[in-house]
């Protein structure tokens, strides 16, 4: 696309085997990037993804859970294409509460799941790639973090939790890096018609709103990344949401507690 702010750029994805990273990925090239180095522990899906972009991707298996392998993503990626200009961290978990009755339910090695991959996946990959942005003099470094982060996600206290620490952490890394030249956003979705969605045994309460498909959530994540926006709302009513929370938070969490009561009666 002539004129595209991503024209040329160096990308990695995370979570790129399928879902949101394999659109986030799709639409990059398709806006002009030089090359985009795919990253998920999938490798069949990795590859899948691969050919179906006619070999102009790049892939990149590592498990993101592991302390090094964000350091090892980054590291692949420069050596791939001679440098750095976009992050889009993508990859996540989804954990349930195994009781819905009880929202301390998950054991320790859920929430540690949850927690690395969720928060600390992002803040290695930021670790990582600042030099190269400093190097650069810039870059841009998308993070996939939730509505859930602005809100909540009844049923779900390990995702919730850890995607509001995600977006506290955004909003650190905006703070301090914006004056460097790096850009930072936070794509907060609502419900998003992916695997992750799919495989939870209570989807309505992630499908409050109509779910997106990957693609629009990808083309909004990029419309939004190109004018500088902060918190990408794919769905616009989040804001909504969002400012009744902080208006009044316990009228909030009591039409909360009312639509956990009919997600429960409804089996």
């Amino acid at each position: 696309m002539t004129g595209s702010p991503f024209d040329g750029a160096r990308c990695l994805v995370t979570g790129a085997g399928r879902g949101i990273g394999r659109a986030l990925a799709d639409e990059l090239l398709a806006r002009g990037a030089a090359g985009v180095l795919l990253i998920d522990r999938d490798e069949t899906a990795l590859a899948e993804a691969a050919a179906a972009l006619d070999g102009r991707a790049r892939v990149f298996a590592c498990d993101l859970t592991e302390p090094s392998a964000p350091g090892s993503a980054v590291d692949a990626a420069i050596e791939a294409f001679g440098g750095l200009d976009l992050v889009c961290s993508n990859a996540g978990v989804l954990v349930e509460d195994p009781d819905f009755a009880n929202a301390a339910s998950a054991d320790d090695a859920l929430w540690a799941l949850s927690w690395d991959l969720n928060v600390m996946a992002h803040v290695r990959l930021a670790r990582a790639a600042l030099p190269a942005f400093r190097a650069a003099g810039g870059g841009r470094f998308l993070m996939t973090v939730s509505a859930a982060g602005l809100l909540t996600m009844i049923g779900h206290a390990p995702y919730a939790a850890t995607k509001a620490a995600a977006l506290a952490f955004a909003q650190n890394l905006a703070i301090t890096h914006a004056d460097e030249g790096v850009q930072v956003a936070a794509l907060c979705p609502q419900a998003v018609t992916t695997d992750m969605l799919q495989a939870t045994r209570r989807p309505e309460a992630a499908m409050a709103s109509a779910a997106l498909g990957a693609q629009e959530t990808a083309d909004a994540a990029l419309d939004g990344l190109a004018v500088g926006r902060f918190l990408i709302l794919p769905h616009p009513e989040v804001a909504d949401y969002a400012r009744r929370r902080a208006e009044d938070m316990d009228r909030w969490i009591g039409g909360m507690r009312k639509l956990r009561r009919g997600l429960a009666e409804g089996g």
